[in-house]
């Protein structure tokens, strides 16, 4: 089932019922805005607030003046994405214990955009948080939705030179931090059995055979639901901490799901969602175990998240 809790532009095309232009081309474009603003922020609700601040500002335009719709209302949401991330920068500041991305439930075809799927995932995300807000935006923009560096500047506010230089250092630090090759479906489910099989059985040598010896467990619990603090690195030190939490984790009820375009768990007690359980994968084995579980995050899991490029 399609999420149908976006804003929606009102109905401005009098007695017909039938929209205006403006409307109809911000409708036509509202998966991808959305899509941008995600991709900028890490957070749907920053993402929503960014689209209402976009159409307002697109039902100011006036449409004989613009070239490019798409183009246009993509630089209207990059900007006021920025305008945000560098707001979401102070919040994360006093956040309790680890920030992740907010988790989205997404429709299988996601995972067929191959390089949408690699951008949107949790994994990504988070090489995403390491860069300059700028650097974000030159990069995404460039290199998940294919925009010509004079489109990218005019978004930004910087020469094409300038947003080449930017491009050109984004990539290098991506590359360097994001996860080594495709990983298939397959394996990552694969990934997520083995994890569930120690889990119902107790044998953490389950575990130990597929966690990378420098594995990161990242608990977000937000100062609301229990959650490690800290980061906990290294194979020995996760499997522990999930050992303590066995039996916990035992008494809820996982569910197979597509979040962020990769396959991934829903843990649920009494029929809610408790917790988001996300892996990243490297040369086969486990080098993130990504733990949301921060109910102000897990709020959009009842619908598929349509994202477009």
């Amino acid at each position: 089932m399609a999420d149908t809790t976006h804003t929606t532009p009102p109905d401005r095309g009098g007695g017909g019922g039938r929209p205006d232009l403006a409307t109809e081309v911000f409708v036509t474009h509202r998966n991808l805005l959305f899509t941008v603003a995600y991709e900028l922020l890490g957070s749907a609700a920053d993402a929503e607030d960014v689209l209402q601040e976009t159409w307002l500002r697109w039902t100011g335009v006036d449409l004989d003046t613009v070239r490019d719709q798409r183009a246009y209302l993509i630089r209207i949401t990059t900007r006021r994405a920025l305008d945000r991330l560098r707001a979401l920068g102070r919040r994360k500041e006093s956040y309790v214990g680890p920030w992740l991305p907010e988790p989205l439930l997404t429709a299988p075809d996601v995972a067929e955009d191959i390089e949408l799927a690699e951008h949107i995932s949790m994994a990504m995300l988070l090489v995403l948080e390491t860069l300059l807000p700028i650097e974000r935006a030159v990069f995404v923009l460039r290199e998940v939705f294919d925009l010509e560096y004079e489109e990218i500047a005019d978004a930004v506010g910087r020469t094409p030179a300038a947003v080449r230089q930017l491009a050109y250092r984004a990539r290098s630090h991506v590359a360097a931090r994001r996860p080594r090759g495709n990983v298939s479906a397959e394996d990552t489910r694969n990934a997520l059995t083995a994890f569930q099989r120690a889990v119902d059985t107790g044998d953490l040598q389950h575990l130990l055979d597929i966690l990378a010896p420098d594995v990161v467990f990242l608990g977000d619990g937000g100062g609301i639901a229990r959650a490690a603090l800290t980061p906990i690195v290294g194979a020995e030190a996760v499997a522990a901490v999930l050992a303590a939490g066995l039996v916990n984790l035992a008494a809820r009820t996982p569910e197979p799901a597509h979040i962020n375009g990769h396959p991934a768990l829903l843990l649920h007690i009494d029929g809610r969602i408790d917790t988001v359980l996300a892996l990243r994968l490297d040369d086969g084995l486990v080098t993130g175990l990504y733990s949301v579980r921060n109910p102000g995050k897990l709020t959009r899991l009842q619908c598929e998240t349509i994202l477009r490029r």
